[in-house]
């Protein structure tokens, strides 16, 4: 009898206090430039994350990085006084490089979706940054270049070729020494003058050279006018080149087969359940939309799993791989992606078409 009135009278006191202790909402920050030039870049970021968090049980925290030094240290303040656990988003390397060392001494990872400098996880063993980074790093285009198109033209005659400048001569030059470790040389190798009406002189040149196959580090225009040009003079070469093909079309169409090193279109590769749930909501899913919902799905899986296992959050999401709305991702030790995202593409004529390398 008394052990029943002890829990009659404990339920009571319960439901006088409102009923059960409940646990504390997860706190997921998100960073993105809502201000300055990149906001509508932000505006992406922030609705991706608000969509993939909409559960009640979950409090997102958004905040204006800026893309700027200050921004970074603002944001991160805010994120550390509303006691998020983690933080999704960062485009500009100036405002998470502010951010992080913030976040570090409160002990909230970054998943970033849009920093792409490779010294941000190069320097982690140094930094202690607890930074993990969903978009690809700066030198992996260049490492698809290399790698895919070596496979696929090991047997063709191929040259080299950029436009001098910075990105052009750095795409070129890795997708060269790429190819002479493999032991594969160019017959031909050069800089040419970009944004000129016509590139027959250095077309000509390519035809002497008996070039079938050639690498441009360069932009969309001029690969587009090369391939004109080469089908005037009854030169049969296919022509390569980085994402920079897939800028806004100039006057010259891109020649059916042209081929591109560059990410997917996300909305190509999402989930028709989460197309579905940006579609309620009138949410086109362009830019940072779905990178910022599959990083947001991310932080919660790491949170839920730590808080059912203890087990630090860093570890957890350097440990495992998440199925997200745009694919499965694991990170590695540095905290980049496990896998290059970079794919070889080819030009139907309309649109550029995966190609399978063997």
């Amino acid at each position: 009898m008394r052990i029943a009135g002890f829990i009659i009278g404990a339920l009571s006191a319960l439901a006088l206090a409102g009923g059960p202790a409940r646990a504390e909402p997860m706190r997921i920050g998100v960073a993105a430039p809502l201000s300055g030039p990149s906001q509508l870049l932000g505006e992406q970021i922030r609705n991706g994350a608000l969509e993939a968090a909409s559960a009640p049980d979950i409090t997102i925290e958004v905040a204006d990085d800026a893309c700027t030094g200050q921004g970074g240290e603002n944001a991160a303040q805010r994120f550390v006084d509303a006691k998020v656990q983690i933080v999704v988003g960062f485009l500009c390397t100036e405002a998470i490089e502010a951010a992080l060392p913030i976040l570090k001494q409160a002990n909230i990872p970054v998943i970033t979706v849009g920093v792409r400098t490779d010294s941000l996880t190069d320097r982690r063993e140094k930094t202690g940054w607890p930074v993990f980074r969903l978009g690809p790093r700066a030198d992996s285009e260049r490492e698809a270049a290399g790698r895919l198109l070596t496979r696929l033209w090991r047997d063709e005659l191929f040259a080299v070729i950029d436009d001098g400048t910075i990105y052009g001569r750095e795409l070129a030059e890795s997708f060269r020494t790429t190819a002479e470790q493999s032991g594969l040389k160019p017959v031909f190798a050069d800089t040419f003058r970009p944004q000129l009406d016509n590139q027959i002189g250095l077309v000509g040149r390519l035809r002497k050279a008996e070039a079938t196959h050639v690498f441009v580090g360069g932009d969309r225009d001029d690969i587009a006018i090369m391939a004109r040009d080469a089908k005037q003079i009854g030169a049969d070469i296919v022509f390569a080149g980085g994402e920079n093909l897939r800028s806004a079309p100039g006057d010259v169409p891109l020649a059916e087969g042209t081929l591109m090193i560059a990410l997917s279109e996300w909305s190509d590769i999402a989930t028709p359940a989460a197309l579905a749930t940006l579609a309620a909501k009138g949410i086109v899913p362009e830019g940072y939309v779905l990178p910022a919902y599959a990083a947001t799905e991310i932080a919660i899986a790491a949170v839920t799993e730590t808080t059912d296992t203890g087990k630090p959050l860093t570890g957890t999401l350097a440990g495992r791989e998440f199925s997200t709305s745009i694919g499965s991702v694991r990170f590695n030790d540095k905290g980049d992606l496990s896998t290059n995202p970079y794919r070889l593409f080819r030009f139907d004529g309309s649109r550029f078409l995966p190609l399978d390398v063997q």
